[in-house]
């Protein structure tokens, strides 16, 4: 079983839409839980790794979009 690799100021597109109408957030925190901060408000939540990682649609790094199926490592 691999786990996403995640970066601090990766911007991850999630599945639904935050109430203020963005999809787009910036990773800002790393660990069991992760901490992401929405680009439309700047609302910061923390949500648990593997509750994230089944949101994620996209991950943009350093200029490059990639799917979660890219990223994943294994352990």
């Amino acid at each position: 079983m691999g786990v996403l690799h995640l970066e601090i100021d990766d911007i991850v597109t999630l599945k639904k839409t935050h109430p203020c109408g963005s999809q787009k957030w910036r990773i800002v925190r790393l660990g069991v839980d992760i901490g992401i901060k929405c680009l439309g408000c700047g609302r910061f939540v923390m949500i648990p790794r593997r509750k994230l990682e089944g949101k994620i649609r996209e991950i943009y790094r350093q200029g490059r979009c990639l799917k979660p199926k890219e990223c994943i490592i294994e352990v």
